[in-house]
């Protein structure tokens, strides 16, 4: 059955229809983006959305292709199985991912719910890329399911039923915290007594228990499925695990497999049995259940341990009688159900929380949750809601108990507001508000010194990037609570410091703090606090370039050290792949709001190294093959599968890969400018202007783009991103026709026209091999080619040494010095070893650093036998003379060299004849222009 039509489908039926025949309808021309909530008034550019520019061929393409079969190909049960458990439904048999996103992951899965908002992410924008139905289907499955999730988490418990030995049983699924609590008085004051039970259990974590009947961790009976050496345990005590009588099983039991335990106690002996045999006793249990005198607890698969796991698995019956049955009666029972006479439960139902007692006494059991449930309607996650409660109390960071809860919830909240933005699915955009009207319930009713204690807590008090979600949210429905609540998220300390530029990043763990400051940017949109926005572009230029790699990665370790030590930094575990993500979507912000040029620089540089290369370039429909950690230390090799799997970066990668034209374009809030930020094969669609813009470009394999503009007349300024980069010259023509004016690099060019349908712009920019010196350490070096960083493969493990002045050309231009691999774009060697673009996904070795070595004084590779002088800071005689670059020609060369030949000589650091050799020397070579 075909969905109903929606404004998403609509308006990509309508997009497509204008990418043939460039025909606007005055509702396109007015029409919000599908895919993006209202924008803010005081933004003075607009994005477009997704669905409004579509790739053409090319490394974008390619990359997004691999991710958005793994988006088809992942079977979405899985990462709902967590949810599903959580609420005590049914999982439908799914295994859940693993890694991070389960309960034997890292932290014991404390962060689990966080990889499926990701995931949902990514379904949304691929389908507001593409338009493909596979995507919405997917999209409208986890919605629905998650519908549910809280419905149930709403209400008490209900019985999940299985198959059991013969007829039912009653399961509970790993993760749904539930037990069965009996009444008081189920043990009565008996002396002697028989306990048995038919479960399967489903997981072989250690203490799990099939029943505890108890006041505290004093006075207790258990029998566990499993002890500390994996074989079942029944104890009784009045005086704590020290005091504890028990008998211990001899075998494991079988995981899915029904089994039959019973332990009788009479006369000072008990007997524990296994499906029918007797696998242990000991005649020296003096104590009997009237000895535990009164007690308050009397559970079905919960411990009075608190840290002792939850019972999986499933329950077939559980009898108490009032002696001790003989060894035959016991055996009797793997034939036939007899019922206790002090309780008897069957747990043959199939719904309801209760099970029914056939002892005649008439002990009505209930199914619980060890945690109760939720405390607000709105409440929708994959694991209890502890965890947001045990943060609350906590005064330092342990994510073994308490895992960043507020970020996890970021990431399902993020999720289901693009679900809704993509899908215009109601369901989504209610679960959404539902969640912030819970956490306003919560967080709303906290001291402001509580909430600045959390915030500040690291890991387990991280939040993301809930407060630019709740914002979002916010410009949806309108409700002040919403806006109340994303200000409750203020770390205070941050903000002010970075508000007076104050520089207190040193030791700060990077991607924890990051999207605070696009948080703070959308709620200076909302509110119009100035401290907000000063913080964040602050911010913004304490990292860049502070404490930014060449690829535009930065943290090491996940942390920041001090201010413009990048040498010193470099190691396996440098550049964090989420905190580039959260640094482009922090730039990009800012660029709604100021301008500068270097916000899309760094945007630039940070896509088309970091965020490229971090996708692996090989297809698995199972794994998204994204880096954690790129080590930029000599001879690292990318991991792909980083971790556990289901990793906070594997998370950000999925949505980097399919939104990689959501910056390709913007467009002036009053509609009289194009900013064209970054030069990729795409078509945008502008329905306001009713014009097509079609870039066809190789970049950055080649060196330059073509703008075809399609459609009607339209008057607008055409503003095209000069990078910082392009020192080799930026030129722009218009049919054929150059521009005229003067581009300058980290600028945006402009050409003002009306445009008329088929106007062909063309923009060349050559590029050039330069150089970036690490802050620290000018002698190492990344290699850049145009905005490519490129990178030497090679397996040894400490830094290369290479010159690149040999062959330099008149321009400045290094790369005459490598020489170019046939039939591989922007791969070349040097003395033996191959450098190619950071962006391919390899599994090579790699240098991203090298260590510049000039020795002797070379001019388009003519020695001139005498060595490189060095000052003492480290600059040479080499540097000084190429700082001079361009040169007009070989004259203006020669007259360089003369001048700092000459002043080296005056200064003692160079000898008057080798000086002259020198001269000679570059006076004789013929070089590359």
């Amino acid at each position: 059955m075909a969905p109903p039509l929606t404004r998403r489908t609509l308006l990509r039926s309508a997009m497509l229809a204008a990418a043939a025949v460039p025909v606007f309808s005055a509702t396109a021309a007015t029409r919000a983006s599908a895919t993006q909530s209202p924008p803010p008034a005081a933004w003075s550019l607009l994005p477009f959305g997704l669905e409004d520019v579509t790739l053409g061929p090319g490394v974008f393409a390619a990359k997004r292709q691999l991710m958005l079969d793994h988006a088809r190909g992942y079977d979405v049960n899985r990462l709902l199985q967590v949810f599903r458990a959580n609420a005590g439904l049914s999982t439908l048999g799914a295994v859940a991912p693993g890694g991070w996103e389960g309960l034997d992951g890292e932290a014991n899965g404390n962060l689990r719910g966080h990889y499926t908002g990701h995931f949902l992410t990514m379904l949304s924008q691929a389908y507001a890329s593409t338009g493909e139905r596979v995507f919405a289907d997917r999209i409208r499955t986890a919605v629905g399911a998650l519908t549910e999730v809280r419905e149930a988490l709403r209400h008490d418990p209900v019985v999940l039923s299985t198959d059991g030995r013969s007829g039912t049983a009653v399961e509970n699924v790993r993760g749904s915290y539930k037990y069965v609590d009996l009444p008081v008085g189920v043990l009565g004051d008996a002396t002697a007594i028989t306990l048995a039970a038919w479960v399967k259990p489903t997981h072989d974590a250690g203490w799990t228990r099939i029943l505890d009947f108890g006041n505290d961790t004093t006075r207790y009976l258990y029998l566990a499925a499993r002890n500390a050496s994996g074989v079942p345990r029944f104890a009784i005590t009045t005086g704590g695990a020290g005091g504890e009588q028990g008998l211990d099983g001899t075998a494991a039991l079988p995981l899915g497999r029904w089994s039959h335990l019973a332990v009788t106690l009479t006369g000072g002996t008990g007997t524990l049995y296994v499906n029918g045999t007797a696998v242990a006793r000991n005649t020296a249990m003096s104590l009997t259940p009237a000895a535990l005198g009164t007690l308050t607890g009397h559970w079905l698969g919960r411990s009075h341990y608190a840290s002792d796991p939850v019972f999986a698995g499933a329950f077939g019956g559980f009898d108490v009688w009032s002696r001790a049955l003989t060894a035959d009666e016991v055996t009797g029972l793997q034939n036939g159900r007899a019922a206790g006479d002090l309780v008897s439960y069957a747990f043959d139902e199939t719904s309801g929380s209760t099970f029914a007692d056939s002892s005649g006494r008439g002990l009505t059991a209930t199914l619980r949750r060890t945690w109760g449930g939720p405390s607000h309607p709105g409440f929708l996650a994959a694991c209890p809601e502890t965890q947001f409660i045990q943060l609350e109390s906590m005064t330092g960071s342990d994510y073994t108990k308490v895992w960043a809860p507020y970020y996890t919830a970021h990431k399902i909240l993020r999720g289901l507001l693009d679900a809704y933005l993509a899908t215009d699915d109601d369901r989504a955009l209610d679960l959404a508000s539902g969640m912030c009207d819970w956490m306003y319930s919560r967080l709303s009713k906290l001291p402001a010194a509580t909430l600045q204690r959390m915030w500040g807590i690291f890991s387990s008090g991280e939040f993301g990037g809930i407060v630019e979600a709740i914002c979002d949210l916010h410009a949806l429905s309108g409700n002040d609570e919403h806006l109340a609540l994303a200000r409750l998220f203020d770390l205070d300390k941050l903000i002010d410091a970075c508000a007076a530029d104050t520089d207190t990043l040193d030791g700060l763990h990077a991607n924890q703090h990051i999207p605070i400051f696009t948080g703070l940017v959308r709620l200076y949109d909302a509110t119009g606090e100035a401290r907000y926005l000063t913080a964040a572009k602050n911010f913004w230029r304490m990292v860049v370039p502070h404490r930014v790699y060449g690829i535009g990665g930065t943290s090491t370790g996940e942390f920041w050290k001090a201010r413009d030590v990048i040498a010193g930094t470099i190691g396996t575990t440098t550049a964090e792949t989420c905190c580039a993500y959260n640094m482009l979507k922090l730039s990009r912000t800012l660029f709604f709001h100021e301008q500068d040029p270097a916000y899309m620089d760094y945007y630039e540089r940070a896509l088309y190294n970091q965020v490229l290369g971090s996708r692996q370039d090989t297809p698995d429909a199972e794994k998204p093959l994204v880096t954690y950690f790129i080590g930029l230390n000599p001879g690292h090799v990318r991991d792909y599968t980083p971790k556990q799997g289901t990793t906070c970066c594997e998370g950000t990668g999925m949505e980097s890969a399919t939104k990689y034209q959501d910056s390709v374009y913007f467009r002036a809030a009053d509609g009289g400018s194009l900013y064209v930020n970054l030069y990729s094969p795409s078509t945008l669609t502008w329905a306001e202007q009713g014009v097509t813009v079609t870039q066809s470009t190789g970049f950055p394999r080649e060196q330059g783009s073509t703008l075809t503009v399609r459609g009607r007349r339209a008057a607008f300024a055409l503003r095209l991103r000069v990078p910082s980069w392009a020192t080799a010259g930026f030129q722009v023509t218009v049919n054929g026709r150059k521009v005229h004016g003067t581009p300058t690099p980290g600028s945006y060019f402009t050409v003002s026209r009306t445009w008329r349908d088929g106007d062909v712009v063309r923009v060349a920019m050559p590029f050039r091999l330069r150089v970036e010196k690490a802050l620290d350490d000018p002698s190492l070096q990344t290699l850049f080619h145009g905005p490519v960083n490129l990178v030497a493969r090679n397996s040894a493990t400490t830094y290369l040494e290479f010159g690149l002045y040999r062959n330099a050309a008149l321009s400045g231009d290094l790369l005459p010095s490598l020489t170019p691999v046939s039939g591989k774009p922007l791969h070349y060697t040097l003395d033996g070893t191959e450098f190619a673009p950071f962006l391919e996904g390899t599994e090579d070795p790699t240098h991203a650093y090298i260590r510049r070595a000039e020795p002797r004084i070379v001019f388009a590779d003519t020695d001139s036998g005498v060595a490189n002088p060095a000052k003492a800071e480290g600059t040479t005689l080499l540097d000084e003379v190429w700082a001079g670059a361009p040169f007009a020609g070989k004259p203006a060369l020669v007259a360089r060299v003369r001048t700092v030949v000459d002043a080296w000589v005056a200064a003692g650091l160079l000898g008057t004849a080798d000086g002259a050799k020198v001269v000679s020397t570059a006076r004789g070579a013929t070089y590359v222009p």
